[in-house]
């Protein structure tokens, strides 16, 4: 897809088909069709950075908060998907205490064919407000970085993925249809967990 592409516009059909049939890995490093997770049930499926990246951490923490009661009335499940290798999402569980599940992409085909093909370091630009999850400043979150990831989880260095690629927020499902999309701008652009629990008709907080 062209880095042109309107950072909001919807996947068309082709590209939801062409999407589902690629694979992503779970934790034990086993192969998933895309498809599957939205097949029968609504799936916010939220596209973090690499996964030592402390902004993308602090958005999942939130996104734990979501409670599995207002998930399963609205029929909806949440799922993240990182862009490294699968080896370091049972680390990525236990940092952000989400329960949900957590895949890998670690070729980025998934990323590139939804769209999200902008890499970039840029954090929030001047001017423009920080989104509500950066609980910590832009230096503290650089220092977690490091020592959530090569300090002290060495053995998963450079399994962690690309770290300028940016990620995106989507709604699929159930099917072959995708109801919203939003990818990232910069570093800290995640859609706010409130408006993306709206969206979805998820009750939040």
């Amino acid at each position: 897809m062209s880095t042109s592409l309107d950072l909001k516009s919807i996947p068309s059909d082709e590209t939801i088909t062409a999407a589902g049939n690629l694979q992503v890995f779970d934790k034990d490093g086993g192969k998933v069709q895309f498809g599957s997770l939205f097949e029968t049930e609504k799936a916010i499926v939220v596209f973090i950075r690499h996964f030592f990246c402390g902004n993308c951490q602090e958005y999942v923490a939130q996104l734990a908060s979501v409670s599995a009661e207002a998930l399963a009335q609205a029929h909806t499940k949440i799922v993240v998907i990182g862009c490294g290798d699968y080896q370091p999402i049972k680390n990525y569980l236990g940092l952000t205490d989400f329960r949900g599940d957590i895949y890998a992409d670690p070729t980025r085909s998934l990323y590139h064919e939804l769209g999200m093909t902008t890499e970039s370091l840029q954090q929030t630009p001047a001017g423009e407000q920080r989104k509500s999850y950066l609980r910590t400043g832009a230096i503290a979150n650089a220092f977690k970085s490091i020592w959530t990831g090569p300090l002290k989880n060495p053995a998963l260095v450079g399994k962690q993925g690309n770290i300028s690629q940016l990620g995106g927020d989507f709604i699929f499902g159930p099917g072959n249809l995708c109801s919203f999309a939003s990818r990232m701008r910069h570093t800290e652009d995640h859609v706010e967990v409130a408006d993306l629990m709206q969206t979805a008709g998820v009750a939040y907080p």
